[in-house]
């Protein structure tokens, strides 16, 4: 196979998991802003239909894959204050390495099922 049928493909299959990604967060996201006043839960900056769009979901345990119905992994958070809680979670790690935040494993990979994808492609 060619480098850019190669190319191609693999340019698609990313495609194709961000898109799946976006449906995922559009899915939680609708359902968070049905459930929770649209208020950033650090800040308590208030939002409203026209700046919604810098209002985002949190997952508190930074698992994107856990959502649960009643919500109780999200909470809502301004665009800043969002930055800022991953910024924190990330410095954690510099940190003693004996904190709780070093132990925890990342759980969310937008990568996971790319080999499979890729397989179906060739075939």
């Amino acid at each position: 196979m060619s480098s850019k049928k190669s190319t191609e493909k693999l340019d698609r299959v990313v495609s194709q998991a961000r898109i799946a990604r976006e449906e995922r967060e559009k899915s939680y996201r609708v359902r968070a802003l049905k459930m929770y006043p649209w208020v950033c839960g650090r800040c308590a900056r208030e939002f409203d239909e026209k700046n919604l769009q810098e209002l985002t979901v949190h997952h508190r345990d930074h698992d994107h894959d856990n959502n649960p119905s009643n919500g109780s992994n999200w909470e809502l958070l301004c665009v800043y204050c969002h930055d800022n809680e991953h910024s924190r979670y990330i410095d954690s790690s510099y940190g003693d390495s004996t904190t709780e935040t070093q132990n925890r494993e990342e759980t969310y990979n937008p990568f996971a099922e790319l080999a499979s994808m890729l397989k179906k492609e060739n075939s």
